[in-house]
């Protein structure tokens, strides 16, 4: 389990915090011959051997990293404006399976790295880390089926202000759950509400009160399946 954990882990570093939104564009726009396409994928190679810190991991390295260049070229070849999202969360979903895959493999074969600090630290890192810029690119992407609605100009806004939010609300959700502190939940969600409060009043369309309470449904229902997930691998 711990494999399979860290392997989940290098795969949301390589993918989300090691690839700027610029990478991803050049990959769309030059495909293949993108240099970037090439300097993520020995991203997540030397992220793979870092993380599991063993050297003879390297054929089941070579296995992962090939099969997510086949994967990313499949989805930057085929997706276009419309199914973006629809090619977005397949090729997360194939990413996925090969790593579950090699970890089943190697574990059948009785291979176990040596270089860990236990199940519930390597869950604990990479569920907060999913929590922060994965989650909010999952509920973006979601959350692009609709224009997003607001009559507040950008100049009255912080840069990224929402995104940066959503990442604070999910991490502190996730600490009360783990900690068993699962009123405080309410506590954040009517402190966010308050704060809302004022924009929906203002705006008085349905439609942007609608899109605000998905997004935030979205992201306190991610943060308690994560929450439910680490009881369950940590106490199994």
């Amino acid at each position: 389990m711990i494999l399979l954990i860290k392997l989940i882990f290098a795969h949301i570093l390589g993918d989300f915090f090691f690839q700027p939104d610029k990478w991803v564009a050049a990959k769309e726009e030059r495909k293949l011959g993108a240099y970037q396409f090439y300097l993520h994928l020995l991203i997540h190679a030397a992220l793979t051997l870092i993380l599991l810190w063993d050297l003879s991991f390297w054929p089941y390295m070579l296995i992962i990293v090939i099969s997510h260049g086949i994967l990313d070229a499949v989805k930057i070849y085929f997706q276009n404006e419309k199914t973006k999202r629809t090619w977005f969360f397949a090729d997360q979903a194939g990413h996925l399976l090969v790593i579950i895959g090699v970890a089943y493999w190697i574990a059948g074969a009785g291979w176990i790295p040596w270089h860990t600090l236990g199940l519930g630290f390597w869950t604990f890192l990479t569920i907060a880390a999913f929590l922060t810029i994965p989650s909010a690119i999952i509920i973006r992407t979601v959350m692009s089926k609709w224009t997003p609605f607001t009559n507040v100009a950008e100049s009255d806004s912080l840069a990224e202000a929402g995104k940066y939010i959503g990442i604070l609300e999910r991490l502190f959700a996730f600490a009360f759950i783990i900690s068993g502190r699962w009123e405080a939940i309410g506590f954040l969600v009517a402190a966010k509400s308050v704060f809302r409060f004022g924009d929906l009043r203002q705006s008085k369309d349905r439609k942007l009160t609608e899109y605000i309470l998905i997004g935030t449904l979205l992201s306190f229902g991610i943060s308690i399946l994560c929450g439910l997930i680490y009881t369950v691998i940590t106490q199994a």
